[in-house]
């Protein structure tokens, strides 16, 4: 996969808790040095790049109830999108239905790889995902091989 990983500062990660695909490790490999990173704190993918990146900034829970895992992931989401970040994801399955790209965290039907790749692409954070059964059609992702899609926001022209 060709991918401008060193033109970005600083990356987010998400995906599955219960498996971890062995594309993580190559991703991890090709982050740059000095670059800022952020995670979660639930096991499989976050705990993979909490162990890769013994630096990261982690995003936690942090209160009990309703919409706790949501307003972690928002956090999360929001600091890579304010660090000028790319999003990474690695969610386990297809997108459920209904889940759909916004500005504000919406019902992510119980995913919140997705529900967190749907704030990211609503909010125009540079998104890679690894989704070997698929994306979203509408979303405006781009393939790039062996289960790889992206989405660039198109860039900014400076007047300077």
């Amino acid at each position: 996969m060709v991918f401008p990983f060193a033109s970005f500062p600083a990356f987010g990660f998400s995906g599955s808790r219960s498996s971890v695909p062995s594309v993580c490790a190559g991703v991890a490999a090709r982050v740059p040095l000095g670059a800022r990173v952020f995670v979660g704190c639930a096991a499989g993918v976050d705990a993979f790049f909490r162990g890769a990146f013994p630096g990261a900034v982690v995003c936690s829970v942090s209160f009990v109830g309703r919409g706790a895992f949501a307003a972690r992931s928002s956090a999360c989401v929001r600091a890579v999108q304010s660090a000028g970040g790319l999003w990474v994801s690695f969610p386990s399955g297809p997108c459920p239905a209904g889940v759909v790209p916004s500005r504000r965290w919406r019902s992510s039907a119980g995913s919140g790889s997705w529900g967190s790749l749907a704030l990211a692409v609503g909010l125009g954070v540079p998104v890679l995902v690894f989704a070997p059964f698929g994306v979203p059609s509408g979303w405006g992702f781009s393939p790039l091989g062996s289960g790889w899609f992206c989405l660039l926001p198109p860039a900014q022209l400076s007047l300077v």
